[in-house]
């Protein structure tokens, strides 16, 4: 019997949509707690850079596997 791997999803595709949403999600985050306290843009964009790290992370462990 041998051992096959389970690759679904395993695309250059999907890794860029995992890291797009969120940095996408990090962002809305900011700018809602932006908004809140006075300063949407700056926050969305400080969300969005930490959108980038954790994006990166997600990808990293969903596919390092491969």
């Amino acid at each position: 019997m041998t051992r096959r791997s389970h690759r679904s999803g395993a695309s250059p595709a999907g890794a860029g949509g995992l890291l797009i949403g969120a940095i996408l999600t990090c962002a809305a985050v900011g700018l809602g707690i932006g908004a809140l306290v006075g300063a949407p843009a700056p926050l969305a964009l400080v969300g969005g850079f930490i959108g980038v790290g954790v994006g990166f992370r997600l990808v990293y462990d969903r596919f390092k596997d491969l």
